[in-house]
């Protein structure tokens, strides 16, 4: 039986809501991925953790701040940390395109639970395939 998949969640603002990050933990768990939740973290704790966890996916609660998510993203890049990357929370139209255009999925509140799961399955999976191809 395979190792269940591996995902980090941060978040990157002191926005003090934890009711959505929580809840994505939760189903995610319930849907038999290890979640390795640091909380509220630095650019340089979520690339730190991404490394020294060898997680599979990392997704950021932005709670509004888009920046410090684009500096995560792009300090994981720096970092060689070429793993999948979802972020949600409060997320503007425009921010949502620039997060995307850094090659981020992201799930603004409202996203359902079920759409969150098929995305950490289908990410995963691609994280699986890289593997495969690294080791032949």
């Amino acid at each position: 039986m395979a190792a269940p998949r591996r995902i980090l969640l941060a978040k990157t603002a002191l926005d003090g809501h934890w009711r959505g990050v929580t809840l994505v933990a939760d189903v995610l768990r319930d849907a038999g991925f290890e979640v390795v939740m640091i909380g509220m973290a630095s650019v340089e704790e979520i690339v730190r953790a991404a490394i020294d966890e060898d997680v599979d996916l990392i997704g950021l609660s932005i709670g509004g701040h888009v920046a410090v998510a684009e500096r995560a993203i792009e300090a994981l890049e720096r970092a060689g940390v070429s793993k999948p990357v979802f972020a949600g929370g409060v997320v503007p139209p425009r921010a949502k395109k620039r997060l995307e255009a850094l090659g981020a999925e992201v799930y603004p509140p409202g996203s359902q639970p079920a759409e969150i799961v098929a995305a950490a399955r289908r990410l995963t999976a691609v994280t699986d395939a890289a593997r495969s191809l690294k080791s032949t």
